[in-house]
């Protein structure tokens, strides 16, 4: 039998997924799980989506362009001209997900052993992303005491080398709810200039900002003039319009030649689902208010789970800005013992829950080994309030044993 490649051997498995058969198993036990560890909406999906399905009356589903129909792409760009966004059609490729936007980005830009960097906590798929290019993710570090926000000049610029390529982030970020502030978004610009590298923002969480001040001053870096022949925007329809399952992604770049370069890759998975695009047309077409008040839903969950996680004792947090997680230093020895230890042994009334471990979130070695990740997009209100009290009962207990 002949062996693996060695890049599919040096991938992890999803530090967030691996909790599921622990999961799986005490549900089948009968306990009710609070799961707080996957980013998976539960705001129903607009109605024009499946209008949009219901629409499509062709007797034959063929394959469309390789860069996405005409008709998506245009929607996109009346949807970034509504908040200020000057992307054109042409400025747009339509991908499978923001993960294929992601990978074919890093597919045309990078060369063996070329490195990007990456704040750091970062979303976990970024590493994947970066060892299927066989690029290397180099991490800027960052702490919990600054809210995750970017460390000093310096501290950048001595992490770039000949092989530096890119600078890669998501803003709002996942998984600290963070947005970079306007000095920041600046730092990156003159980085980017001076050092010829490109700038690959994730925005897939940008309509859901929830503070006044911090919305008013949001920017997408696509809207900076001095660099728009260096960034790259990574979009996707999964968290803002809950459609997580569509798979209907974008990358827009206004620099013409790695649009072209990216469009080979395109070309060579053929195209995105066909009837999913004519659907996705429709549906972002239509949403003036849905995004207000899916808004308006976070937000309220966001403060619920915020009121109650810093009522537990030892438990350093602060509250997300954006995005639909909350990042938390949890007073344990090992985050990931805990919370195996919460789905295999603890039980309060016959309750328990999962988060994400911080360390999947981190390439530093020692990093995140008490830090959690919790998502408020999957629950009500009491549903939160349950899962915070049951955190609270089981680090108490946890702290208390013989370890």
């Amino acid at each position: 039998m002949k062996k693996f490649s060695d890049r599919v051997l040096n991938m992890q498995y999803s530090p967030i997924r691996k909790l599921v058969p622990y999961i799986d198993e005490a549900k089948r036990s009968g306990v009710k799980v609070y799961q707080l560890h996957i980013g998976q909406p539960d705001v129903e999906t607009p109605d024009t989506f499946f209008e949009g399905l219901n629409n499509y009356k062709e007797k034959i589903v063929k394959y469309t362009n390789s860069a996405g129909i005409i008709e998506l792409r245009e929607s996109f760009s009346k949807s970034y001209a509504k908040v200020g966004i000057d992307i054109l059609p042409e400025d747009i490729l339509i991908t499978q997900g923001g993960s294929e936007a992601i990978q074919i980005t890093l597919q045309a830009i990078c060369n063996p052993g070329d490195e990007v960097l990456v704040p750091e906590p970062y979303y976990t798929n970024y590493d994947s992303f970066l060892r299927i290019a066989d690029a290397k993710l180099v991490p800027i570090e960052t702490s919990i005491e600054n809210h995750y926000h970017l460390p000093e000049r310096e501290e950048i610029e001595k992490l770039i080398t000949p092989k530096t390529k890119a600078i890669m982030f998501s803003n709002p970020s996942n998984p600290t709810g963070i947005v970079f502030k306007k000095e920041e978004m600046e730092l990156i610009r003159d980085i980017a200039i001076k050092h010829d590298l490109y700038i690959i923002t994730d925005e897939v969480y940008r309509q859901f900002i929830y503070d006044e001040e911090i919305e008013k001053s949001y920017q997408s870096f696509m809207s900076i003039p001095e660099i728009k022949d260096r960034v790259i925007l990574v979009d996707s329809i999964s968290k803002h319009y809950s459609a997580c399952g569509a798979r209907i992604g974008v990358i827009a770049s206004k620099n013409k030649d790695f649009m072209a370069q990216a469009l080979k890759f395109c070309q060579a998975r053929l195209s995105v689902s066909t009837i999913e695009q004519y659907a996705s047309t429709n549906l972002i077409n239509t949403l003036d208010t849905y995004i207000d008040n899916t808004k308006l839903e976070y937000k309220v969950r966001r403060d619920m789970i915020y009121n109650n996680i810093i009522k537990i004792p030892g438990v350093i947090t602060y509250k997300p800005s954006s995005a639909l997680y909350l990042i938390a230093e949890l007073p344990v020895d090992d985050i990931e013992k805990f919370a195996i230890w919460l789905l295999t042994e603890f039980r309060y009334e016959n309750q328990t829950l999962s988060f994400a471990p911080g360390p999947g979130f981190y390439t530093t070695p020692g990093k995140g080994t008490k830090e959690a990740r919790f998502s408020f997009c999957t629950h009500n209100l009491i549903e939160i309030e349950n899962g915070m009290k049951v955190l609270e009962k089981a680090l108490e207990t946890y702290n208390k044993l013989d370890k």
